[in-house]
């Protein structure tokens, strides 16, 4: 069950350089305030000038882990979502810079169960992979193979999961 009440009025930068994927989040993040770029060089801007409760950063196209290194050191708490970028690698490389969540496209109509799962006040603290990875691992088995997390970074997953 989803708990609307996390994200009413949340202030959200979702950066995307795909128009369709902006229109749609927009229409599933409804209950919040979204601020949306298209391109790397607006994103940044946006973020020098405005406060936000949370990003939503494409991997490709946008520069996404550039902006994660912004919003990370602004302490957004930030959810990359990403269809070319989808690997175990960019999986770590995300989490290890910085992201509290990694998601896939294929996922983006369940978004705001992922959202809220960051903006819990126990999950902004912490350090671990959240209540999210738990809802997407089965995606990811199917996706990278059953033993993905063995085969990527071990010391990642002692330090994180």
């Amino acid at each position: 069950m989803q708990d609307t009440n996390v994200l009413e009025g949340k202030r959200l930068l979702v950066v995307d350089d795909e128009p369709d994927v902006l229109g749609s989040l927009r229409e599933i993040l409804d209950m919040c305030a979204i601020e949306t770029a298209a391109d790397y060089e607006t994103a940044r801007e946006l973020l020098s000038k405005n406060t936000y409760d949370a990003a939503i950063l494409d991997i490709m196209g946008v520069g996404g882990y550039e902006l994660l290194e912004i919003t990370t050191t602004k302490g957004i708490p930030t959810l990359m979502l990403t269809a070319h970028a989808l690997s175990p690698d960019n999986f770590v490389k995300s989490i290890k810079r910085g992201a509290h969540a990694y998601v896939p496209k294929d996922k983006m109509s369940e978004i705001s169960s992922f959202l809220e799962d960051i903006l819990r006040p126990q999950q902004k603290r912490s350090k671990k992979i959240g209540r999210w990875f738990n809802k997407l691992e089965p995606f990811f088995e199917e996706k990278f193979g059953t033993y993905w997390k063995e085969k990527s970074d071990p010391e990642f997953w002692k330090k994180y999961y």
